[in-house]
């Protein structure tokens, strides 16, 4: 049975601009993301929510949010996935001040061309300078 189709947001990685360094891989809690022959690949668009928090740790700006047909999203397949992988964890940290995860809220920005961490604190002064 073909699965369900629908427009929705999805991840989309540029292969061009990848390095393989599969940063990419961890943040994606349900496993949508892996590296297939030295590349991140989404080898199966049901388990990509299009959060997105992928996007801000690729060092080369290779993700990207797209809106296009894809199997609507499948949270018992993530939720699998999850169990299957066990508990991954990724410390991160604001790329200004070094406040942690566990001291802030961090939120995903390219700034000067590279991906990073920016905390509650630091994101109004990035914006408005």
């Amino acid at each position: 049975m073909k699965a369900r189709t629908m427009k929705r947001k999805i991840v989309k990685i540029n292969e061009d601009l990848c390095n393989g360094c599969g940063a990419c891989v961890t943040p994606c809690a349900e496993g949508a993301i892996q590296l297939v022959g030295g590349k991140a690949k989404v080898v199966r668009d049901e388990l990509c929510d299009g959060a997105g928090f992928c996007l801000g740790v690729c060092p080369t700006g290779a993700l990207t949010i797209e809106e296009r047909e894809a199997p609507a999203f499948d949270p018992q397949a993530a939720h699998a996935e999850q169990a299957r992988r066990g508990k991954r964890l990724l410390a991160e940290a604001c790329f200004r001040c070094g406040t942690g995860e566990e001291e802030a809220v961090l939120f995903p920005c390219r700034h000067q061309g590279k991906s990073q961490w920016v905390c509650v604190r630091c994101l109004p002064p990035l914006i408005h300078g």
